[in-house]
């Protein structure tokens, strides 16, 4: 079992910066990556980025490339999420996620989840 926790959701204006915060606890050990997802009202939720977690290799949906950056600290358990030149089309839940199944398919088949916390970006 893997447990995940969010952090660091709010309101920000268009334009603004805000720094997501994931804390893992448990068989973190077992996992091969660590992503994030959001879900905004109405849509299905969807991939936004993702990281090996015995490596360094990063994944990021073509929505938010080079306006997001994932980084992770295995030894400390922790994923992060920056979000730069946030939109308002970037309003959603934002879930952390955990991957103990395999090494393939970065953006999906995701087994872990946290609770979410809500970004919120006006304009």
């Amino acid at each position: 079992q893997v447990q995940l926790v969010e952090s660091g959701g709010g309101l920000v204006q268009a334009g603004g910066s805000l720094r997501l915060s994931c804390a893992a606890s448990g068989r973190t050990f077992s996992a091969y990556f660590m992503g994030w997802f959001r879900q905004a009202p109405g849509k299905e939720r969807e991939f936004v980025a993702a990281i090996s977690w015995r490596g360094e290799n990063t994944y990021y949906a073509d929505s938010v490339k080079g306006r997001f950056a994932i980084s992770g600290d295995n030894a400390k358990n922790m994923v992060d999420l920056q979000m730069n030149s946030l939109k308002p089309e970037d309003t959603a839940v934002y879930y952390c996620a955990a991957k103990t199944s395999d090494w393939t398919r970065p953006t999906r088949a995701y087994n872990y989840w946290g609770q979410g916390t809500q970004v919120t970006v006006s304009s």
